[in-house]
């Protein structure tokens, strides 16, 4: 049996590509704008870039966020105000900005802009622990490895040593072989497995 292909009509068609020309329309100039504040902060002109990141952020860009965020922790074209900070990397957080999450997660760690609290420090590390920040990782197994916010548990805090140490954070792996020499074997071989068996969470 064979089946005839129709073409589409010619208005279907019409429609589709100023669909796809509207989107591109509206995400070229935004990009653009992004990457024009990208080289102004990377000559630190950080007065242009907080100028082009912040109508993208108003408008929920969360990378545009996060770099806000940046900006404002630094003080760099704005006066330092960590309270600001919070603000901006919240927004970009809650979109599953991972670098987001972990530096918020370090303002309620250290209590900077914010009261110090270890248990939303935790739930923003793991989550961006979970997306595969090495950083977080590391900050996920000190919290593990010294019971600050959840119970203290080695096997924890080996896995999320070993998890950061395979993405790149070389003081985790000092961390960890010191670690192991208050573990037993089978701890060890625990920790191993479910830091093998781990799979990173998509935003």
């Amino acid at each position: 049996m064979s089946f005839l292909i129709r073409p589409l009509p010619s208005i279907v068609l019409k429609f589709s590509v100023a669909l796809v020309l509207s989107i591109v329309c509206l995400v070229l100039p935004a990009w653009a704008d992004f990457q024009a504040g990208m080289d102004a902060n990377n000559r630190e002109d950080y007065a242009t870039a907080l100028s082009e990141w912040r109508p993208l952020a108003e408008k929920g860009d969360a990378l545009s966020q996060y770099n806000l965020g940046v900006l404002y922790r630094k003080g760099r074209g704005v006066p330092q105000d960590d309270v600001q900070a919070r603000g901006w990397y919240a927004k970009a957080a809650a979109q599953g900005q991972a670098k987001a999450q972990f530096n918020l997660g370090t303002l309620y760690f250290n209590g900077e802009g914010v009261s110090k609290d270890y248990q939303q420090a935790l739930r923003w590390f793991r989550l961006a622990a979970d997306q595969g920040e090495a950083l977080a990782q590391t900050k996920m197994a000190v919290m593990y490895d010294e019971g600050q916010g959840v119970p203290k548990n080695i096997v924890q805090a080996y896995k999320w040593y070993s998890l950061a140490a395979t993405n790149g954070d070389k003081p985790a792996t000092l961390l960890r072989d010191s670690l192991a020499n208050q573990m037993t074997p089978a701890q060890i071989a625990e920790a191993q497995k479910l830091a093998q068996e781990w799979k990173p969470k998509k935003k």
